[in-house]
């Protein structure tokens, strides 16, 4: 009885010996991708970063994709912004434009530059908020160069879709030099006075790139309009102006047809600029709404005698 015993013990014994192998490859067989399931999201260690989620990829690869449009608009050579942004930069996500020009208090006293744009035969007005504190010189100049009349009758000679539009070169008064546009305006330039963000509607200088202006002097009169959220451009020119009315009228000149240059193929003028200093809020222009927000009277010490009657009998 006692060796039928150990016969059984050592019988069951290997079956489970074998069981126990069998269970070991079991484990070690792959389910289909098709029934696995989703890896649950890594969760960072105190002090290190976070694994990058798919959505974060999807958003590098993006950013890497208008770096390309930086790393391009480089080779250029150019006095347009483009031309010195870096590929280290990223894409922002929105902001807003800035706080609501029908609430500026009451004893807000601002310079506000007014703009005459003509094109397709009509003629739309932008308002900038100017920013002396920040650029003085910078906005110093930009006056001076108002009350002289220098910007009437120059155009716009860049214009890129959701990047920017650019005007200011002196050349630009000449039709015929055409192929020297955005080129002028180097004879002079202005210190960098960085400081402003750049955000959709911020206006800034134009300069020429690092690589012969590593100071990142100003150009002394060409300059440009943000119509995006764009920290490929933080921190490399200087930022004078904010948009607060009109954006929409910048954002038409940039769907314009271009040439190989990105200039708009039908002029695009700038008629006038008057800088006036504008106290308390802007009034809000009755039934008219863009879609960057609403739109804002001209104030009427920008206007004309006869504008500033009719704004106040109608």
């Amino acid at each position: 009885m006692r060796i039928v015993s150990d016969v059984k013990t050592s019988f069951l014994t290997c079956i489970l010996v074998l069981c126990c192998c069998t269970a070991l490859r079991a484990q070690q067989i792959k389910a289909p991708e098709s029934l696995q399931p989703s890896p649950a999201p890594a969760v960072a260690a105190p002090g290190k970063s976070e694994v990058p989620s798919p959505a974060a990829n999807v958003e590098k690869l993006a950013e890497e994709a208008q770096k390309s449009l930086y790393q391009a608009a480089d080779k250029s050579g150019g006095a347009a912004p483009k031309s010195g942004a870096s590929s280290s930069g990223t894409l922002r996500l929105p902001s807003p434009v800035g706080e609501n020009p029908a609430l500026w208090s009451k004893d807000s006293v601002r310079k506000i530059a007014v703009m005459e744009v003509g094109f397709g035969g009509m003629k739309d007005t932008v308002m900038i908020e100017l920013y002396p504190n920040d650029a003085p010189q910078t906005v110093s100049n930009f006056i001076n160069l108002c009350d002289s009349g220098f910007y009437n009758g120059l155009a716009f000679h860049r214009a890129i879709e959701g990047f920017i539009v650019q005007t200011g070169d002196p050349l630009t008064s000449d039709e015929s030099a055409r192929e020297k546009w955005g080129t002028g305006g180097e004879d002079k330039t202005l210190p960098a006075e960085i400081k402003r963000p750049h955000r959709i509607g911020a206006v800034a200088m134009a300069r020429r790139s690092d690589k012969v202006n590593p100071e990142r002097r100003s150009n002394s009169s060409q300059f440009y309009v943000a119509l995006g959220n764009y920290a490929a451009l933080e921190g490399k020119y200087t930022v004078f102006g904010q948009v607060v009315s009109g954006l929409d009228v910048l954002k038409h000149i940039s769907i314009m047809p271009v040439d190989a240059n990105d200039c708009p193929v039908a002029r695009v003028e700038v008629k006038s600029v008057k800088v006036i200093e504008h106290k308390g809020p802007l009034q809000v222009e009755p039934e008219v709404a863009s879609g960057d927000g609403k739109r804002y009277a001209k104030p009427d010490s920008a206007r004309g005698m006869v504008g500033r009657f009719l704004h106040r009998v109608w």
